[in-house]
């Protein structure tokens, strides 16, 4: 009988190891954030449409250069010209080619920036004295804040990480030579990080971006963004209603504790996923 008693409980233990995570309950309204219509960029493309929160805090003088060509209307038509299953989808030049870009000047990278204790930031994990968490819907990687006692500016470098839908700026061998053309994560990627400049990601349409053609280049017929707008542009009255989880809330900190459970020591920030609403 003791034999089977311990066969019955080994039997429940090894269920309850390789059972999902428990469900989680609705987000209330209190767990729910509205993003700056400033900072949400709207990519229709030929196969549906993208949501992309920027992020100046990460990376200003990016994100102003997006906003700018997305509304000089740059972006209107651009093929995405090469694109690479479990990597990345790549937009934004004006000769459709991989070698174009505007007459605007190219920008200084800005592949990390400074975190202080206030800036925001949600921690999820802190493996081996570094902190990965989120600003805003993009995940991030730094340096832990305890480092701040050591440095002159009281804060720490910290970089946007590239999981599925963050978006960075594409450019050449010169690290200063990011111009116009962008990608967005299709999957993880971390040796991306630190060498490409992270600016935002994409809340609601992944499911387009790993939709669109492969190939690289991308054989005729390439998809192509549609249109590229501003959300603050629109008419309020035609405006989509977009709301994100907000990571300072209680839905979200139970999200962060259901899936580390379930991953355990593979656990990392691109495991998690940001709901986002749009009406």
């Amino acid at each position: 009988m003791s034999r089977l008693i311990a066969f019955a409980a080994a039997l429940t233990l090894a269920a309850c190891a390789t059972a999902g995570p428990p469900p989680l309950s609705q987000p209330t309204e209190a767990d729910w954030r509205t993003p700056d219509p400033q900072n949400v960029l709207v990519i229709d493309t030929n196969k549906g449409r993208v949501f992309v929160e920027l992020t100046p805090k990460v990376a200003p003088n990016h994100v102003q250069r997006v906003r700018e060509l997305a509304r000089e209307g740059v972006y209107d038509g651009r093929t995405f010209f090469r694109v690479i299953d479990r990597f990345m989808a790549q937009t934004g030049d004006p000769k459709d080619t991989g070698d174009g870009g505007t007459s605007k000047p190219n920008l200084k990278a800005e592949f990390t920036w400074r975190r202080a204790a206030d800036s925001s930031f949600v921690p999820v994990a802190a493996p081996a004295g570094l902190e990965e968490g989120f600003v805003g819907s993009l995940p991030v990687i730094g340096q832990a804040m305890s480092w701040s006692t050591m440095t002159q500016d009281g804060k720490v470098s910290a970089w946007g990480t590239y999981c599925p839908g963050v978006v960075g700026m594409a450019r050449d061998d010169d690290p200063d030579s990011a111009n116009s053309q962008f990608f967005i994560m299709r999957q993880p990627y971390p040796s991306l990080d630190k060498r490409y400049t992270a600016f935002g990601r994409a809340i609601s349409g992944l499911d387009v971006v790993r939709a669109i053609k492969t190939g690289e280049p991308v054989p005729a017929p390439q998809d192509l963004m549609e249109r590229v707008t501003v959300l603050a542009d629109w008419p309020e009255a035609t405006r989509p209603k977009v709301r994100v989880i907000d990571p300072h809330g209680p839905w979200f900190k139970a999200q962060i504790a259901r899936v580390r459970a379930a991953k355990g020591a593979d656990f990392s920030v691109c495991d998690i996923d940001i709901p986002a609403e749009i009406k």
